[in-house]
């Protein structure tokens, strides 16, 4: 995200289109909030989460497809939905794994780390858009998206009691 209003002016875009591009993304990150918890809920943790992944995946392959507006529209859209559900999954799934009395120092580091690799992830995508290029922020970016999956599958597969926390309540 923070690379593709500078990507965007570098095409030749203007300002008015990068901004229109980020206030979708913004609505992208936070208006599915209001039903993520519902569809975890219904559809299971893992298949929210693996949603954002595939989602985070389609933004870089529609990045590399070319650079005009709608491009850069369709593909910031994909990356704040899933940056939601993945965000909101995540948090959800930390809920699950910690004692109450730990739930205050659990909770700040967890968003120590998020935030940190925010702040770290910013400065690199923009040093990386400098330095090599856009093709080269989309396909850096796949390897982390990966990795985020696998570890999602694991943990969906890692055993029975794993896999039945994470999978859908029962209908009341």
């Amino acid at each position: 995200m923070t690379a593709t209003p500078i990507a965007m002016l570098d095409c030749g875009h203007e300002f008015a289109a990068a901004a229109f591009v980020i206030q979708w993304h913004s609505l992208g990150m936070f208006a599915p909030s209001f039903v993520t918890g519902h569809l975890i809920s219904r559809l299971g943790l893992t298949r929210i989460m693996l949603t954002g992944a595939v989602l985070l995946l389609l933004c870089s392959l529609i990045n590399l497809s070319g650079l005009a507006t709608f491009n850069f529209w369709a593909a910031n859209v994909a990356l704040g939905v899933g940056w939601n559900f993945l965000f909101v999954g995540a948090t959800t799934l930390l809920t699950r794994t910690y004692a109450g009395a730990e739930k205050g120092k659990v909770q700040a580091f967890n968003d120590f780390l998020v935030f940190g690799t925010v702040t770290l992830s910013s400065f690199a995508s923009g040093a990386m858009l400098s330095g090599a290029g856009w093709i080269m922020v989309q396909i850096a970016v796949v390897p982390f998206v990966v990795v985020a999956g696998v570890a999602v599958l694991w943990w969906r597969n890692r055993d029975a009691s794993g896999a039945a926390m994470l999978r859908p309540a029962e209908p009341l």
